[in-house]
């Protein structure tokens, strides 16, 4: 299904009908795009198995679009390269630096 296949931005929801958990996980990563993810479901521990094993940056389980400031926001795949919000969103805004600085009196010269 192209609903299923593609990023759609805006208020939709698409429903579709499965057989396993597994088939869902499968449906669910067999796309280029992997922003986010919403499961609705009664069984926590489905939701969880899920939400594990889908390669999406966001996955919500009964709820959509809460957002928190200390939390990650950002796609796999074809739907982004980076991260923004959280101690990953800061990552692009710094840079790792090594100093080397041999002591005078060390014990390892």
């Amino acid at each position: 299904m192209k609903i299923a296949q593609e990023e759609i931005f805006g208020p939709v929801m698409s429903i579709l009908k499965f057989k396993t958990v597994e088939e869902v996980i499968e449906r669910g990563n067999k796309t280029i795009y992997g922003l986010s993810a919403g499961i609705v479901t009664k069984n926590i521990n489905i939701a969880n198995r899920i939400s594990r094993s889908l390669r999406a940056g966001v996955v919500w389980i009964n709820c959509y679009m809460v957002f928190s400031p200390d939390c990650p926001f950002g796609g796999y795949k074809m739907s982004g390269i980076g991260r923004e919000y959280g101690s990953y969103g800061l990552e692009n805004y710094l840079q790792v630096k090594c100093v080397i600085t041999p002591l005078q009196e060390s014990p390892w010269l």
